[in-house]
């Protein structure tokens, strides 16, 4: 049981409460508290940041690693979620079990720091795409097109994402998406507009263009302050842009 008690993990919604609870954590434990203690954030911050607290925790002799969660609520609840992790090869043995325990996988893209890049790196793709498919279910509804017929074409074809598939964002095509409960539950329009930011200073930081953020951005932005969309899934961006209902 020692490598469990060894464990603590954390989960915190932005940068700052992550310094403030590690900074508080670090400056007092005794060395002995700290002794052989992995800590696993599984926040979903930029890289920088993690990188400044995982360096800060260096200095105490303790480990820190980065393990943001695809899946959402419903891979949470449900037991499977994905996790990103950033850490060094030798720790990896002991850290998958105890995510195995929330999750379903645990995919190691390096060393402390790659589990937040490939997860925004993600979430950049997704908020994307879940726009081009609000826009693209709407253009071909307007045509005249049935909404499930449209959704399976688009699932055989090249169109093909997430978005459409799982989480698409008429009302109907999937019965357990978000869309077929008016928007409720999923994947809050605030969290996806967070990742976005992130992913935004994150690029800056690596010196990587992203020609389409700023529009994303914008248009979940104003989605948000919007009644009709606020504090519902993110693909409430299809009632934002006049979709059909």
């Amino acid at each position: 049981m020692r490598a469990y008690q060894d464990i603590v993990i954390t989960v915190l919604p932005e940068p700052s409460h992550v310094k403030a609870v590690y900074s508080d954590i670090l400056d007092n434990s005794s060395s002995s508290d700290l002794n052989d203690r992995i800590f696993i954030d599984c926040s979903t911050i930029d890289p920088s940041s993690s990188k400044g607290v995982a360096a800060d925790a260096a200095k105490a002799s303790v480990e820190f690693v980065d393990a943001p969660m695809s899946g959402g609520v419903v891979g949470a609840a449900a037991g499977t979620l994905t996790f990103m992790l950033g850490a060094p090869s030798a720790l990896v043995p002991r850290i998958e079990p105890i995510l195995l325990r929330m999750g379903k996988r645990v995919l190691h893209c390096g060393d402390q720091g790659t589990g937040l890049s490939a997860k925004l790196a993600n979430n950049y793709l997704l908020a994307i795409s879940n726009i081009a498919t609000a826009e693209a279910m709407n253009l071909g509804m307007r045509w005249g097109l049935d909404p499930k017929t449209l959704a399976g074409v688009l699932n055989m074809s090249t169109g093909k994402c997430w978005p459409s598939e799982v989480n698409n964002p008429v009302k109907g095509v999937v019965p357990t998406a978000p869309a077929s409960r008016d928007y409720n539950g999923g994947f809050g329009i605030s969290l996806m507009k967070k990742d976005l930011r992130l992913a935004m200073v994150a690029a800056r930081e690596a010196g990587a263009r992203l020609e389409l953020a700023d529009a994303a951005e914008g248009l979940y932005d104003a989605a948000e302050k919007d009644q009709r969309c606020h504090g519902r899934d993110f693909s409430v961006v299809y009632r934002y842009i006049g979709g059909r209902e």
